[in-house]
């Protein structure tokens, strides 16, 4: 039985508590006439302004997970570990190009997911279903990985007896989590973690600012905490705290494949549409990067981890728990709640983003679309509550019944098998030039390709999907797996479209003109939600 941390654990239930109450309230907060629409509950009305947006989306991108991943990957292998960084700011620029043209064409045609636009653009509802269910599948172990975000925090706190403990008291207060979760979440809709964010961001950087100036105070100093991570890393015979040449391929298009991939997550693109402007959008894309400054100072305190012997000696040591240890180990014991509520937030937000944006995947795009296709506003909206409450407890059972490298491996093929889509919504948002059949096929290689080089690799841990790097064919250097399955379904995109075109295969009608890609607030017809795109 581990010693609970009573000063700890009294901090972050009174902040756990306050944001179960925000929630709740969030349902009141910018109440709509009609709340029983999926815009309403789904996209926060699409009201948002800059600064519930810019809390949003930093509340949704920067996880639980991101805050206990990044630095256990760093503390674990070094320089590999701050990949996150430059992804981050090649994000940023990357998709100023194209979220505000996503978001004028959805607010013209009240589009609620990515896969509405690709029915819309391309009049395919088999292409619409796979860009649906990838973004499903993607967000599943996403949503798994905040929750072990959760479990490592109340590991460190002691709260549930430790591993030998009975399995229904051991993962009690996860239940407790999960149930408060599921609970405001269906009530408030996207409102509830859009209020909850501002609590969650204003923790993480106190937290962190803190972080990175106490912690070296108490360790000698930055120059005494590079030296003894170098001299870890040598004698471990393991990590440096530079890109080794024979792995910069491997850094490089892990980065710039995870940055493509960003914000083709539907959890990422919901908080893009709940905006209410189009220069909202472009102004967040503009200040988003203050966070990765704050990713940065976050990645260190894995060197930090290391420097402080946190689970020296220890065999098998869980780096995921190298964060959260450093903090018991060095904070006094009212702020370590402080840094566990920050962490435990952190994951409350994000999940209830990911499950309401998997929520509107599954009642716009399969439900609506292939079951009942007469659904009204409201039928959407009552099947969108359910379904989220659904994912949540996958998610759940995903945590307690399988391995948490399990959990780790999915979410990296989550990874590889969202940027799939980009090919049909990044294109689509510029040209009607692809078919959608050659987008459809481009899609099935890539996830193919992807799925079956990830599934043969090995490591310590795990005999398959043990890594997201391979060999590039024609290359012959060690890359990201996600990126070169992105270069053959855009090969494969782009030649069947030749041969289709050539052939004068029939198309489907597009909904959209070109006006509707640089529209703003107020430009788009009076209207609740989008019938289908009948196909002529």
């Amino acid at each position: 039985m581990k010693d609970v941390n009573v000063p700890a654990l009294v901090v972050f239930v009174l902040f756990f508590a306050l944001v179960t109450v925000m929630g709740f309230l969030a349902s009141r907060w910018r109440r709509a006439d009609n709340a029983a629409h999926l815009d309403e509950w789904g996209l926060g009305g699409r009201s948002f302004g800059t600064w519930v947006t810019w809390f949003l989306l930093g509340g949704d991108l920067y996880t639980a997970y991101t805050f206990v991943a990044v630095p256990a990957a760093v503390y674990a292998t070094g320089a590999a570990g701050f990949f996150a960084v430059p992804y981050t700011i090649i994000a940023y620029p990357l998709v100023f190009l194209f979220l505000p043209r996503l978001w004028s064409v959805s607010r013209v045609h009240g589009y609620v997911t990515p896969a509405d636009f690709v029915r819309g653009r391309y009049g395919s509802r088999p292409l619409s279903l796979v860009v649906a269910l990838t973004g499903i599948l993607a967000t599943m172990p996403y949503i798994a990985l905040q929750l072990v975000g959760i479990q490592a925090v109340l590991d460190v706190l002691g709260v549930g007896g430790g591993e030998n403990a009975n399995w229904f008291v051991k993962d009690l207060p996860l239940f407790i989590a999960f149930g408060v979760l599921a609970a405001y979440t269906y009530s408030s809709g996207l409102r509830a973690p859009a209020l909850i964010a501002f609590v969650k961001d204003a923790l993480v950087y106190i937290v962190i600012i803190v972080a990175v100036i106490y912690i070296p105070i108490r360790l000698g100093g930055y120059g005494h905490i590079f030296e003894a991570t170098a001299q870890h890393f040598k004698e471990a015979k393991a990590g440096s705290l530079t890109i080794p040449e024979n792995k910069q391929w491997t850094y490089a298009t892990l980065a710039l494949g995870s940055a493509m991939a960003l914000f083709m997550y539907p959890h990422s693109v919901t908080g893009v549409l709940a905006s209410k402007s189009r220069n909202t959008v472009r102004r967040n894309m503009a200040i988003m990067p203050a966070y990765s400054l704050m990713l940065g100072l976050l990645a260190l305190l894995g060197f930090m981890a290391v420097a402080a012997g946190v689970g020296k000696g220890v065999k098998g040591y869980n780096s995921q728990l190298s964060v959260p240890q450093l903090f018991a180990d060095m904070f006094p014991d009212w702020f370590t709640g402080v840094a566990f509520a920050a962490i435990g937030i952190g994951a409350l937000v994000p999940a209830a983003i990911m499950s309401i944006a998997a929520a509107n995947l599954f009642t716009r795009n399969v439900y609506k679309e292939w079951l009942k296709p007469a659904a009204t506003p409201a039928d959407e909206t009552r099947i969108a509550k359910l379904v989220s409450l659904l994912v949540k407890v996958g998610a759940l059972v995903f945590v307690l019944g399988m391995d948490k490298q399990a959990a780790i491996n999915l979410q990296l093929l989550g990874g590889l098998w969202i940027l799939q889509t980009f090919v049909s919504i990044v294109g689509g948002l510029f040209t009607r030039w692809f078919h959608h059949w050659a987008l459809f096929a481009g899609w099935a290689a890539g996830m193919v390709y992807g799925t079956w080089e990830a599934y043969g690799i090995s490591s310590k841990a795990t005999k398959h999907f043990g890594g997201n790097s391979a060999e590039i064919p024609v290359i012959g250097e060690i890359g990201y797996i996600g990126l070169t399955a992105f270069a053959l379904n855009l090969i494969v995109s782009v030649a069947l479209t030749l041969v289709l075109r050539a052939a004068k295969a029939p198309e489907l009608p597009d909904e959209t003109k070109p006006s509707d890609y640089s529209a703003e607030a107020g430009d788009e017809e009076p209207k609740n939600a989008p019938e289908p795109v009948a196909a002529h």
